[in-house]
């Protein structure tokens, strides 16, 4: 089809039509520009796509800005080489933001929520607006027993099962572990759901389709999970890695959250060196959200590489 020409009578008229307009706009008494307040920053809160026959959504729970990050993170880098690192990735070396990002796996048959977030309102607002009710969730996975991670098990009064019809596995070896450490958040929230719980080891299964493995160092028997639908794959990282850059970037910067330095260090090159090899996505619990990308190897570590469309196109 040919594109008729602009002729100079055309061009006469819409310049002619521009004051009218302006006029126009002044006679109703309407700014040409409206007038707003500033709203602040905003993350959405729920990220959802197909993964084979599966659903998986992964839920921002909450958000905090703070600090000083390399009390938490690099501990052991020589505070010069952090500043340079940071800002060859375009970020602040004195403020960070965390993400906290429980993930919900459909799997057809059942409802499988990966860890509950810092509290029960968080999780619960961000499964709200996924259009979830808590009593929907069939499964609950506790990838491993912090704070941050159990604290939505229980609901505001402290007493009620926020996810009231699900039952509840974890790793053998962390609940050990916390069943002894006389911890207020494992004692508040877990100890009151034994009778509820099931354990596995490293290759067990919490339902047909996700696998455990052993990632041990952020905590004692902390585990991530390897879900497959259909030949597709996406590994759930939980806390293998604290920080896209600080943690993938330099894998032996030590991160005050791990109890085990030497461990966890093993644990994000091994389990991360695996990803990359086979090019899996993966949900890590505190990377910024919706918490999903991919990483490549880059000299001692790995590159975080956000995903954009491409999980999209699955469904």
């Amino acid at each position: 089809m040919t594109t008729p020409a602009l002729t100079r009578r055309h061009a006469l008229i819409s310049a002619a039509a521009l004051p009218l307009a302006a006029g126009l706009s002044a006679l109703s008494g309407t700014p040409a520009r409206a007038r707003a307040e500033l709203q602040g920053a905003a993350f959405p809160m729920y990220n959802r796509f197909r993964l084979g026959a599966f659903e998986v959504t992964a839920l921002l729970a909450g958000t905090r800005s703070s600090d000083k990050p390399q009390e938490t993170f690099g501990t052991n880098a020589p505070p010069e080489e952090f500043a340079t690192l940071s800002e060859a990735n375009f970020i602040p070396a004195d403020r960070t933001q965390n993400f906290f990002t429980p993930t919900l796996v459909n799997t057809g048959a059942e409802l499988v929520l990966f860890d509950t977030g810092l509290a029960a309102d968080g999780t619960l607002a961000a499964l709200s607006a996924a259009g979830i009710a808590p009593d929907q969730v069939d499964v609950v996975v506790l990838t491993h027993m912090h704070g941050d991670h159990i604290g939505g098990l229980m609901g505001a009064d402290g007493v009620t099962p926020t996810f009231a019809n699900a039952r509840y596995v974890t790793g053998g070896v962390e609940h050990s572990y916390w069943s002894g450490a006389a911890n207020e958040g494992f004692d508040k929230n877990v100890r009151p759901l034994n009778d509820k719980i099931s354990f596995l080891d490293g290759g067990g299964s919490p339902v047909p389709g996700i696998t455990a493995m052993e990632a041990f160092g952020h905590s004692p028997g902390h585990m991530i999970y390897m879900v497959e639908s259909d030949g597709q794959r996406l590994a759930i990282t939980a806390d293998t890695a604290n920080h896209y850059v600080w943690s993938l970037q330099k894998p032996d910067w030590e991160v005050r959250f791990d109890a085990d330095k030497s461990a966890a260090a093993a644990a994000r090159k091994a389990v991360f060196g695996m990803i990359a090899a086979d090019r899996i996505p993966f949900i890590g619990y505190h990377m910024p959200f919706p918490a999903l990308g991919y990483v490549e190897p880059l000299g001692d570590g790995f590159r975080f590489v956000a995903a954009s469309y491409q999980m999209m196109l699955n469904g």
